[in-house]
């Protein structure tokens, strides 16, 4: 098989994945993440298009420019849109669209009457132009998505004490290899022939939308399904900005009650050995409201819901280090202490410590 059979075979790979995941994204079979995943399902559906040419090419066995046709050029165009769409709800499932959010639709509006210049025969100047519209368009969205995720790792801080399932890492790197191959290609376009990058950049596509697949129908529902619940932790988020928690909630002599309280819970009970422990749980432990509990942790201990939990359990996991006749393994003490896996485990303890734990219990 030469390099060109090979280039069509995964050429079809890929169309094909991609077919395949839109439509099992869509179709939820989880019921995770509903509106999060419709928007990813036809942000994968677009994306697939992207290789028609070659998958109609192979079809007919005759040259058809289906990329070049100026609605789906239009379509195509949408593609990075539909995307931070996704993440927008994968981060806020409470987001609605508003009148303001237009504003989404004021590069595809440019692009649109480009489009329409280049079919009344303008072809020269706007053909330039509709290039660099596709790279801002993608440039700009992939950013935003990179912020809006980073943002999103940070607030979820603020409820959960285990965030290593639905802190969207994997959303973060396909952001950032694409970003990557994209750019590639683009200044291959410019300055060389693209036909010969097209091995290459099928075969890191591939392999980028296997990682997608796993990832995606992997996904754990982020926010809790109940409505009241899911507000109530997304309106935490925004309290936990500065000058927000600057602003009292509570009195000072009510937040050294709670204060208190807390402590002695966590040193009676144990909550912190619950690996699915969160903000919730805990305010129903000591009959206090999300938003006080919030509060207390960010003024009265100066660090976020994660970083208070977590702490508790390095310090738990330390007693059972220092235990020399313990059967337990590294992975036996991560989940004895509250973490729910080994990576998790070995990235909080060497934050807290400066030790991983194999070195400490050396």
């Amino acid at each position: 098989m030469n390099t060109s059979e090979l280039n069509s075979f995964i050429a079809i790979l890929i169309y094909g994945s991609l077919v395949l995941l839109s439509l099992l994204t869509l179709a939820n079979p989880l019921k995770v993440n509903k509106k999060a995943n419709f928007w990813f399902g036809l942000f994968l559906f677009l994306w697939s298009t992207f290789w028609l040419d070659e998958i109609l090419f192979l079809v007919t066995d005759s040259p058809i420019e289906f990329h070049s046709l100026l609605p789906v050029r239009f379509i195509q165009y949408l593609t990075p849109i539909f995307f931070y769409f996704s993440v927008l709800f994968f981060t806020n499932p409470s987001f609605t669209f508003k009148i303001a959010d237009t504003k989404y639709f004021l590069l595809p509006t440019v692009f649109l009457i480009t489009l329409w210049c280049i079919a009344l025969g303008y072809e020269k100047p706007f053909e330039y132009l509709s290039i660099i519209l596709i790279l801002i368009q993608a440039l700009f969205y992939t950013g935003l998505s990179y912020i809006t995720i980073r943002k999103h790792q940070k607030k979820i801080q603020q409820f959960s004490s285990n965030t290593e399932g639905i802190n969207l890492n994997w959303l973060e790197y396909i952001i950032l290899v694409l970003l990557i191959v994209n750019i590639i290609y683009v200044i291959y376009n410019l300055l060389y022939d693209p036909k010969s990058l097209n091995f290459f950049i099928n075969t890191v596509f591939l392999v980028v939308i296997y990682f997608v697949a796993y990832y995606s129908l992997k996904q754990k529902e982020i926010y809790p399904l109940e409505e009241q619940q899911r507000n109530e932790l997304i309106s935490i988020d925004a309290d936990s900005d500065t000058e927000e928690v600057k602003r009292k909630l509570i009195s000072d002599e009510e937040l050294v009650k709670i204060k208190t309280q807390l402590e002695n819970t966590m040193e009676l009970h144990k909550p912190y050995l619950d690996s699915e422990l969160n903000l919730i749980k805990l305010a129903d432990m000591i009959s206090v409201s999300t938003h006080q509990l919030s509060y207390v942790i960010n003024t009265g201990f100066e660090k976020n819901f994660f970083q208070y939990v977590n702490e508790f359990r390095v310090e738990y996991a330390k007693v059972l280090l220092k235990q020399n006749d313990s059967k337990l393994s590294i992975l036996g003490i991560a989940y004895e202490s509250g973490f729910n896996s080994k990576t998790s485990f070995n990235t909080t303890f060497k934050k807290v410590t400066g030790l991983t734990p194999s070195e400490f219990k050396k």
